[in-house]
């Protein structure tokens, strides 16, 4: 049934962005959404406009046929109710459950895994482990990313405890964080799943010799462990007290909401944290109950699934016109593209068209003088999302933040538009597509249910292709290759044999 409903989406018109808003004075009612979070009194929002892509009714009727033969309802309802929706491996993916919203018994046990964080947590910034300054925070992937864009984002003012993130192998980036601490009063927290990642287990083993360098008599006693593999945690020798689990179903690039999110706890404290998973907790209700069009992440998905399976799109851009956002494309390349860069269904059968487009972005207003040339008057068509907020992040004299949106509005207004003129090289063929989402200020609320709102987006994506976004095989070859080079006794190709012996590995 699937097919003919592609069938008949690729025998629709396409009309101009012009000539939509020019044919429905109501296209913001549609396609324009304000989602309100937190308390009455003490409510915040954000804005997600979806009226300057090519969705029309033709195309939202057919993409909601779509969703219907995809069985996007029962998908959506055995996420959250805590089934296996992980054919391939046998697992449930429960990280909405770690807001507060899925199977009770998966509730219920987040909840109590949250209760022990928040009390470590507590305890530290109380000075139970003497003075605490700085917490070096070891991780990769998703144990990586998500509290690094977290941290980033909301504890640029006032931190409790500075935050270093390190995912990367090369010991620069240790040595980095190293400069920045001083070991008296550094915490590490080491994140990994199940706490036998290679490149996370190395630098942990670094952190610890250079506390106990350092002058640490009891280097392991300064270490938290975030894993899914208590028991490898004790086995690698941090004590049971300084141990938070989190439940085998989350996701590593779902992880932030469980205990990978302890640093970003650390840094903001344990109400603002609560207040993360909030928002997400609103954004997952919102899409649990919404339906069709008036669901913001399915919205959202049609408009994806149209320029890529549509309009041939290979990539989408992502912008954030708020440097606290600067790190969101780096967490969204992970998000979308380990998640839906897949070439089978469910069913292991050859997928009928693309999945995943290539996700990348930047920071504007940096990236209007570095990418946007391309945007504006390459020959590929690149959808774009802008972020922005409209409360600014600084004390800074306003003109900052006036020149900062009124760039990010300028930009989707110039796409949309173009500009006549008789020189071609100062033409501009307008008609290229762009959303905005619009946050009334960069809270704990707001970005929960923004990380939220992109989780969402990627499972509706993979309901409509058919494909399992919960999987990652794709990253496991390269690893078993790094694995046998370490080992020694395995012979490549020629081109690798030659790398290995001029750079004396092997």
């Amino acid at each position: 049934m699937s097919e003919a409903v592609w069938k008949k989406l690729q025998g629709l018109e396409k009309p101009t962005l012009a000539q939509l808003f020019g044919s429905d004075p109501a296209r913001l009612d549609t396609f324009a959404t304000e989602l309100e979070l937190g308390e009455e009194e003490n409510s915040t929002g954000i804005r997600f406009d979806w009226s300057k892509t090519h969705l029309d009714a033709a195309h939202v009727a057919a993409f909601e046929e779509l969703a219907a033969a995809m069985d996007f309802d029962g998908r959506r309802a055995a996420l959250f109710a805590g089934e296996i929706v992980n054919t391939t491996e046998g697992r449930a993916a429960e990280h909405t459950a770690q807001r507060g919203v899925g199977k009770d018994e998966s509730v219920d046990l987040a909840a109590m895994y949250h209760h022990r964080m928040a009390a470590i947590v507590e305890a530290i910034h109380r000075g139970a482990m003497g003075e605490v300054k700085h917490l070096i925070h070891i991780g990769i992937g998703g144990s990586a990313l998500g509290p690094a864009l977290a941290v980033d984002a909301l504890a640029r003012k006032g931190a409790l405890v500075d935050v270093h993130v390190v995912s990367n192998i090369d010991g620069c980036a240790l040595e980095q964080a190293f400069k920045a601490c001083d070991p008296a009063t550094t915490m590490l927290a080491v994140a990994s799943k199940t706490f036998t990642t290679l490149e996370t287990m190395t630098n942990a083993e670094s952190a610890i010799a250079w506390l106990r360098d350092n002058g640490v008599e009891d280097p392991y006693g300064r270490v938290v462990a975030l894993t899914a593999s208590p028991e490898k945690a004790m086995e690698w020798g941090v004590d049971e007290t300084r141990v938070l689990p989190f439940s085998e179903s989350v996701g590593g690039r779902y992880s932030l909401w469980s205990s990978i999110g302890f640093p970003v706890a650390m840094a903001l404290g344990w109400p603002d944290f609560a207040e993360f998973l909030a928002g997400a907790a609103a954004m997952d209700v919102h899409f649990r109950d919404a339906d069709g069009i008036a669901n913001l992440p399915l919205r959202a998905a049609f408009a994806d699934q149209y320029y890529t399976r549509l309009r041939g799109c290979q990539t989408r851009a992502v912008f954030a016109y708020d440097e606290r956002l600067a790190l969101l494309p780096d967490y969204l390349q992970q998000l979308e593209m380990e998640s839906n860069g897949k070439s089978v269904k469910i069913d292991g059968t050859p997928v009928d068209g693309p999945t995943a487009p290539i996700t990348w972005g930047g920071v504007g207003t940096d990236a209007q003088h570095a990418v946007f040339q391309l945007l504006h008057q390459g020959t590929n068509l690149v959808p774009v999302d802008f972020i922005a907020s409209i409360e600014p992040g600084h004390d800074q004299a306003s003109a900052h933040h006036r020149i900062l949106l009124s760039n990010c509005f300028a930009q989707g207004a110039a796409l949309m538009a173009g500009k006549a003129s008789e020189d071609p090289a100062r033409a501009y063929a307008g008609n290229r597509p762009s959303a905005t989402i619009l946050l009334d200020e960069v809270s704990p609320v707001t970005f929960g249910a923004l990380v939220a709102f992109h989780e969402h987006r990627t499972f509706a994506n993979a309901v409509l292709m058919g494909i399992n976004p919960f999987d990652q095989f794709g990253v496991e070859l390269g690893k078993e290759i790094a694995n046998k080079i370490e080992q020694g006794g395995t012979t490549f190709d020629p081109s690798t044999e030659a790398l290995l012996a001029i750079a004396g590995i092997g």
